[in-house]
């Protein structure tokens, strides 16, 4: 037994042009812009002083969580000691921020009071 269709198939629809027509034929070409694309505001960890948390146990934390030399992070430590506050990084907003926390587990975990905070950088 046969079969006819009782409609021819269809035809495929030819894709649509990438470029508009003009009437004249012509394609009219579209000009690329560019994106300027900003950097991510940045933000400084800050280490805050305070009387209990021992000198020595600050200059472990900046040599472990900020990959300082002994000798820069000392200087960190002596700046956090005298003006109260001190400058251990800059980074982008998430990794300034797990640098915050661990600092702060770090401190907790040996029981020290010491405080960690992140700051944005200018405008």
């Amino acid at each position: 037994m046969k079969c006819m269709a009782s409609q021819s198939p269809n035809q495929p629809t030819a894709p649509k042009p990438l470029l508009p027509k003009r009437e004249d034929g012509g394609a009219v070409v579209l000009e690329r812009r560019l994106q300027r694309v900003k950097p991510p505001q940045m933000y400084q960890v800050v280490v805050l002083n305070d009387d209990y948390t021992p000198m020595e146990f600050v200059v472990l934390v900046i040599q472990e969580y900020f990959n300082k030399d002994l000798a820069t992070a000392t200087q960190i430590m002596l700046k956090i000691h005298l003006d109260g506050k001190g400058v251990c990084g800059v980074f982008t907003k998430d990794v300034a921020a797990t640098k915050v926390d661990q600092v702060l587990g770090a401190a907790q975990q040996a029981g020290h009071p010491l405080q960690c905070v992140s700051e944005p950088i200018g405008p």
